[in-house]
Parts: structure tokens; sequence; C-alpha cells
């Protein structure tokens, strides 16, 4: 059941982005979204338009920056700026799934930190709060200038498979040693100890397994992580897993990036179920069998409305 939250000043807005998800948080928190245009020139340069009057409104722009990620990147920032030349209370953007978070630090020379020069870009725009889920590296909070409500999808995958009642076959894997707090979390909430696959990278979007730590003979194993891109540490960490006598390898990731070939690769593996979030939309093209989908909107719905009444956002899911 929804919180109660005070919605007479509240206007929630959407770029082109993930339309399904918005209109499921309107529908959470009680609101229709508010008439706004967001296209095209004939140029190929975002134009907005805001059909009514938001002077003193508090405005909630839900544009996740996923694929095209330059365009949903720019139609965020150019509603930002008319919301606040139109003279908007405050304007928070509800970004369920913030690109650039993978290149939040140099790793070599010459390198750009793209996650700062986005929250950058945000600042700049007049966004005034910041909404949004499982952030690749939690320290990009710290790259903002404003307030980051930073949500975690896992109490929402943890309901689900609480419900498919694992018992004490369940471990939960983290696919790399940098998930392990991640895995941890997820692992508290289902009560079930953890194992972790040591990789490596030879070359971007590839991952070799080295080993993995921890007891999986015989287990359900749960591999946790916040992006699944092209699926190879997924299946390659899979198919160790296997081998090391898993009776079944199931996995759960937050966004669903799914690029060039991830969907063959997924159905083609040992992975007998891919559980993602819809914060970012799942086209027809990319539909499976193996893929299960669990919406943030109630989620995001709830913290929308304890911001909006200035009450706690960590208490939720206490």
């Amino acid at each position: 059941m929804s919180i109660n939250g005070n919605t007479s000043n509240l206007c929630l807005m959407t770029g082109n982005a993930n339309l399904e998800l918005a209109k499921k948080i309107a529908d959470r928190i009680g609101v229709d979204i508010f008439d706004t245009f967001v296209g095209r020139f004939n140029n190929g340069e975002t134009q907005v338009m805001i059909n009514k009057s938001i002077r003193g409104k508090d405005i909630f722009i839900v544009n996740p920056t996923c694929q095209p990620v330059n365009d949903n990147l720019m139609d965020l920032l150019i509603m930002a700026d008319a919301c606040k030349r139109a003279s908007a209370h405050s304007i928070t953007a509800v970004v369920p799934y913030y690109a650039y978070a993978r290149q939040d630090r140099k790793t070599r020379g010459r390198e750009p930190i793209s996650a700062k020069l986005v929250a950058n870009l945000i600042v700049a725009a007049g966004i005034t709060r910041v909404l949004t889920v499982d952030l690749h590296a939690g320290q990009i909070q710290g790259f903002f200038d404003i307030p980051v409500d930073h949500l975690r999808a896992a109490p929402v995958l943890a309901d689900y498979f609480n419900s498919k009642n694992f018992g004490e076959d369940l471990v939960v894997v983290s696919p790399d040693l940098g998930g392990v707090t991640r895995a941890r979390k997820l692992a508290d909430y289902v009560k079930a100890p953890i194992a972790i696959i040591e990789k490596r990278r030879p070359r971007p979007g590839e991952a070799e397994v080295m080993s993995i730590i921890g007891d999986v003979k015989g287990k359900v194993a749960l591999m946790i992580d916040d992006i699944v891109d092209t699926a190879g540490s997924l299946c390659e960490g899979a198919k160790s897993l296997k081998k090391l006598g898993a009776k079944k390898v199931i996995a759960a990731c937050t966004h669903a990036v799914l690029s060039n070939n991830a969907v063959e690769k997924i159905d083609n593996s040992d992975i007998e179920q891919l559980v993602i979030t819809d914060t970012i939309p799942l086209p027809p093209e990319k539909f499976s069998p193996k893929i299960t989908v669990l919406s943030m909107a109630p989620a995001i719905g709830d913290v929308i409305l304890s911001i909006q009444s200035h009450r706690s956002v960590s208490l939720l899911f206490k």
C-alpha cells in the first residue's frame, strides 16, 4: 500500500526514456503525468514545451539516462532548464538508471571522469535534488552539491526471492570482488550465505573467472549485480558455478542494459532465470522466457511522496 502524501503542489513529468515506468509511478502516487511535450526539431535538437503554468510547483522529472544515452540525458537537462525558467519551486530529477556511472575514476592516463561531468551538468541545469537507483559506485553521490536519494533494489529483489522458498539451499554470489557489499546486503534480506567469484578483465567487456570463494555445491546460486550489459560476466560465472556443483544458477540485476547479443548469450547459458527491474525499459526484441521483470515504481513513488512530505526516505525500507 502506498504511503500517504500531499500531492497538491506536485507535478510529475516524464521524457521519452521510460514512459511505462513513469505511468506506474503516477498511478502509485495518485497524480496524472503533467502536460509536457518532449520531441525533436528537424535538426535533431531537443524540443520541450510545458503546456501549463508550473510557477511555484515542485517538479519531479522521470527520465533514466538509458539508450539512446545522450538523447535522454539532454532531454532531462533541457526539461530541467525549462522548469527553472518557468519559476518552478523545486526540480527533482528521478533518474532510475544513471548513465556514465562506470566512468567514476581515472584508471589510466588521459581518461575523463564522465560521471562527475554528468553530475555537474545536472546541477547546472537547475535540478535541486536527484533520486536514483543502485548507482554503480555509491561515491558518485559525493559528485553532487545537491541532495541525492539513493534507492536500493535489494528489498524488491529480496521480496521476490523470499516468495520462492529456496530455504537453506540458497547462496548469494557476487560476480566480482567489487560487488561483495551488494551481495551481502541481499544475503541479509534473504538470510543466505555468500560466495564470491574472483575474475579479471583482459579487455573491456570481457571477463575471465579465476576462482570462486565459498561453497556452492548442491546450492541454488543467486548471482547479484547492478548492471547486466553484455552479460559476459554472468554467463561465465554461471558456467563456473555449475562446474563446481551448483544445482541451479539464477541471476538478478537492477539495470538491464542488455547490449548487442546479451539476451542470446543468456538464453544459451547455464542461467535458468534472470530477474531484472524496470529502471530501463525492456523492448520487445529483448523479451525472453528466462527474463522476469520486477517494477521499481512502488518504491520510487513512495520515496517521491516522502520527499514531498519532508519525511525520512531511509525509513521506508526498514
